[in-house]
C-alpha cells in the first residue's frame, strides 16, 4: 500500500450518540448560520484565522454575521473557511480541554435561525439528528467533531489496467491509491471510479482471457481461513469487538488524526501492537447469520492492517502535505514530493512485521504534462 498517512478529514462529523458517529454533518448547516462554539460557548474560529485567507475573512462576530445578508460588503465568517483550517482549529480546542464530553465542539443554528427557517432549509439534517440521534437542531446545538472522510492512499495499482501485485486482483476507486496525490479535490473521487473502474474491468477481463488463472486452491489455505474466521465462536473468554473497535478509533483519532506529532505517532505504533493481541482474543456470541458482532470481528485485523499502515507512514513522513499534517514538520519538503511512502507485509500476516520503503514516483507522460503547461 502507498501514501496510507495521507487522510482528509471532514470538520462537521457527528460525534454523539455513539451509533451514528461519523456521519456527516453537511456545510450548509454552517452556510446557512451555523456557528461553532467551544465547552465554554466562545465562537473560538476567530482565533484561527490563517495569514492566507486573512484578507477575506471576517475578524468580529458583527462582520461575520452581516455576511449572511450582504455577501458583496461583508467578509465571510471563519466558520467557512477550508475543511482543513476548520477541521485542525476544533482539534485543537479539543486537545486544549475545551472540546465538549464527548470529544467534539457545538455546532449551533438553533439560537440563531427561527425553527421554520432551519427545517425549510435544512430539513435533511433536521432529519438526521432528530430521527437517528433524537437531537432537534432547532432546539439544541449538535455535538459534531472532525471525522475520516476519504483516504487518498491504498493499494498500489498499474494506472492502466488497475492491476495490484498480486495476480488476479484488480482494485479501483478509494481503495486504490496513486490518482489523487497526497489531496483530493472535492467531486474527483466520482470521476476516478468511472475512469478507474472501467480501466479495472477491462483489466480483469483480459487478465482471464489470457488464461493465467488459477484452476484450483489450495484446501490446507482455505481452511486456515474458515478457522480463523470461527474461532471467535470457540472462545469462552475474550473482549467484545465493540469495545476493541472504539478503542482502536479512540486511540487514532487522538494519535494519528489531524495533527501529529513524533511522540504521538511512536505512541500509537507501540499501542497498536497491543491492540493486535486483543484482537486475537475477540469473542462473538450469537449465531452465523445475520450477526454484525462477527462481521466487526473479522474486520478488526484489517483495521489493525489500516491503522498501522497509517501511522508508519506518518512516522516516516517528515514534512506537512495535503491531508497529512506534522506539528513538528510544518512545513512541505521537495524531497518527500519524489516518492510515495510505500507499506507491505513481507510475511503477508496482518500481525507480522510491516516495512515502509519509498516508492519513486511515476513520470508524468508527455501529452499529460503538455496538458498541465497548457493550463497554467
Amino acid at each position: 500500500m502507498i501514501d496510507m498517512e495521507c487522510v482528509q478529514f471532514h470538520p462537521t462529523g457527528m460525534v454523539w450518540p455513539l451509533s451514528v458517529r461519523g456521519i456527516l454533518v453537511t456545510e450548509g448547516v454552517r452556510g446557512d448560520g451555523g456557528v461553532l462554539r467551544n465547552s465554554e460557548g466562545r465562537r473560538f474560529m476567530f482565533d484561527y484565522i490563517p495569514p492566507m485567507f486573512a484578507a477575506e475573512t471576517a475578524d468580529t462576530e458583527e462582520e461575520g454575521d452581516r455576511w449572511y445578508e450582504d455577501h458583496i460588503n461583508n467578509r465571510r465568517p471563519p466558520e467557512l473557511l477550508p475543511r482543513d483550517e476548520v477541521a485542525r482549529s476544533i482539534n485543537s480546542e479539543v486537545k486544549a480541554g475545551r472540546g465538549t464530553p464527548h470529544g467534539g465542539v457545538y455546532l449551533d443554528i438553533a439560537s440563531r435561525r427561527a425553527a421554520e427557517y432551519i427545517r425549510r432549509r435544512l430539513p435533511s439534517m433536521y432529519h438526521q439528528f432528530m430521527e437517528l440521534a433524537g437531537v432537534d437542531i432547532t432546539r439544541e446545538a449538535m455535538e459534531i467533531g472532525p471525522t475520516c472522510h476519504y483516504i487518498m492512499g491504498g493499494v498500489k495499482v498499474d494506472a492502466e489496467s488497475a492491476a495490484t501485485r498480486v495476480p488476479g486482483l484488480f482494485a479501483a476507486g478509494e481503495v486504490a491509491a496513486g490518482l489523487h496525490g497526497a489531496n483530493r479535490l472535492g467531486g474527483n473521487s466520482l470521476s476516478d471510479l468511472i475512469v478507474f473502474g472501467r480501466r479495472a474491468g477491462i483489466g480483469a477481463a483480459e487478465y482471464v482471457a489470457g488464461g493465467d488463472v488459477a484452476h484450483g486452491f489450495v484446501d490446507a489455505e482455505v481452511e486456515e481461513a474458515v478457522a480463523d474466521a470461527l474461532a471467535p465462536f470457540e472462545r469462552t473468554e475474550g473482549e467484545n469487538p465493540y469495545d476493541i473497535q472504539r478503542d482502536l478509533q479512540d486511540m487514532m483519532q487522538m494519535n494519528v488524526g489531524i495533527i501529529r506529532t513524533a511522540a504521538e505517532i511512536d505512541d500509537a505504533i507501540e499501542k497498536l501492537e497491543g491492540f493486535a493481541q486483543r484482537v486475537r482474543q475477540v469473542r462473538v456470541t450469537g449465531g452465523r447469520a445475520y450477526n454484525p458482532g462477527w462481521n466487526l470481528a473479522t474486520d478488526l485485523p484489517s483495521m489493525i492492517t489500516v491503522s498501522r499502515s497509517t501511522a508508519l507512514g506518518a512516522r516516516d513522513r517528515h514534512e506537512s502535505r495535503g491531508g497529512h499534517t506534522r506539528e513538528d514538520f510544518p512545513k512541505a519538503d521537495p524531497e518527500y514530493g519524489t516518492f510515495n511512502l510505500a507499506t507491505s507485509a513481507p510475511d503477508g500476516h496482518w500481525d507480522g512485521p510491516y516495512v515502509t520503503e519509498r516508492s519513486p514516483l511515476l513520470a508524468i507522460p508527455d501529452e499529460l504534462r503538455a496538458l498541465l503547461e497548457e493550463a497554467k
